[in-house]
């Protein structure tokens, strides 16, 4: 976990988040809270024929769900739907300690740096946060 703290990729999503900010005219909006910590995020995404055109958050939370809320949007962005939802399938299979392929690790790119959450059982709602709204969101 260590490791993690250290990562300058992830210290930048949290202290410079690229996609935390309130979106203009989202399609798709959703919220989630980890009540365990009082971590909160609004989700926004805008879907065009398919793909995820935009997507943003707003919210406060831990360190940890900040950047992975940043991360997840950074990643799903000019995406598919349904490749959005593999993806957030596979970071969450990952988080709860699951083994991945080379290749899932890859498709994850940055989200893999929090592969280490799944040894701290406290941290892991946090992580998950902007991935199980995204999921709530694209199911509803």
């Amino acid at each position: 976990m260590g490791n993690l703290y250290g990562s300058a990729s992830f210290m930048e999503h949290n202290t410079h988040p690229d996609y935390k900010y309130e979106m203009d005219a989202p399609t798709h909006t959703h919220d989630g809270i980890n009540p365990s910590c009082g971590d909160e995020l609004t989700l926004s995404l805008r879907v065009r024929d398919g793909v995820i055109e935009e997507a943003a958050f707003t919210g406060h939370g831990c360190a940890i769900s900040q950047a992975s809320a940043d991360i997840m949007a950074e990643l799903i962005t000019d995406e598919t739907v349904e490749e959005a939802k593999r993806l957030s399938g596979l970071f969450l299979a990952m988080i709860r300690g699951e083994e991945l392929s080379e290749e899932d690790y890859e498709d994850l790119d940055e989200a893999a740096q929090l592969k280490d959450i799944s040894h701290m059982p406290a941290r892991v709602k946090c992580a998950e946060l902007a991935w199980r709204t995204l999921d709530g969101m694209l199911d509803a």
